[in-house]
C-alpha cells in the first residue's frame, strides 16, 4: 500500500521544434502590420517534434490563411523555414526568415486603384 509509482522522467519526453526569440520578434512585426491593414485577425502557435508552425487566420474559426513553418532536418538541403499557403502550396522556402516572409510582406502592398 505505501509504494511509490515512479514519474515518468526524460526517457519518456522527445525534443520538441519551437521558434526562438528573435524568430518570433520577425514573424510577429509582420503579423502586427498586417493586422494594422486589417487583413490578419489571430494566429496559433504550434510546437511539435519534427516542426513548429506559426499558423495565421483571417477569422478565428476558420482555416488558416498563411503557416510559417521551421524545419530544422530540412536546414541543408531546401532551407529550414517555408511559407506555406491555404492549399497547402509552398509559396517560399530558404535558411534566412526575413527573405522567406517578404512573399507575405508584397501581399499587403496594393495597387491604387
Amino acid at each position: 500500500m505505501n509504494s511509490l509509482t515512479p514519474f515518468p522522467g526524460p526517457q519518456g519526453s522527445a525534443e520538441v521544434v519551437a521558434f526562438h526569440r528573435t524568430e518570433l520578434s520577425v514573424i510577429l512585426a509582420l503579423y502586427g502590420r498586417m493586422v494594422a491593414a486589417g487583413e490578419w485577425r489571430d494566429y496559433g502557435i504550434s510546437n511539435l517534434r519534427d516542426l513548429a508552425v506559426f499558423s495565421v487566420f483571417r477569422r478565428t474559426a476558420e482555416n488558416p490563411l498563411y503557416r510559417v513553418e521551421k524545419r530544422p532536418k530540412l536546414r541543408n538541403r531546401q532551407g529550414q523555414y517555408s511559407v506555406v499557403g491555404m492549399d497547402g502550396q509552398v509559396l517560399k522556402r530558404g535558411n534566412d526568415l526575413r527573405t522567406v516572409l517578404r512573399v507575405l510582406d508584397r501581399k499587403l502592398i496594393r495597387p491604387v486603384d
